[in-house]
């Protein structure tokens, strides 16, 4: 039993398929909570969001509800995973590395694990648990 716990050759494809939903489900969830205060601005027309990448308020705001809202629940059902990985990576990239990149690690750190995980489960994939191995099936 202890061999098999310190051994990587003995973990299972299925051990692989639950690590995959833990994340997804765990991080598109916590995601939510960021972007839907961010929705309701959006649809309130509240344009107070920063503009980061120079693309104008209303853009940069739109571009991150996308991610954090609709990419995010693609990514707890495991739909689309890859694709829906790829603004969210996006997203967090720009807020590490452009808004965050002068703040202390403590500042950053949410969106750094964010990022780390999101690249993580783009190697991972969504696994057999999602609606991307469901529709694979047929």
């Amino acid at each position: 039993m202890v061999k098999k716990l310190f051994s990587s050759a003995t973990w299972s494809a299925t051990a692989t398929s639950w690590a995959s939903l833990i994340l997804r489900v765990t991080f598109g969830l916590l995601m939510l909570s960021h972007g839907v205060p961010k929705l309701m601005k959006l649809l309130n027309g509240t344009m107070e969001f920063g503009d980061p990448i120079g693309i104008g308020v209303p853009a940069s705001l739109t571009l991150t509800v996308f991610a954090e809202v609709v990419c995010s629940l693609l990514l707890v059902i495991g739909l689309w995973t890859r694709l829906a990985l790829i603004p969210l990576i996006i997203t967090m990239f720009v807020a590490v590395f452009i808004v965050h990149i002068q703040d202390d690690l403590a500042t950053m750190e949410s969106a750094l694990l964010y990022l780390l995980s999101y690249c993580a489960l783009f190697l991972l994939g969504s696994g057999t648990y999602s609606m991307d191995a469901v529709l694979g099936k047929k």
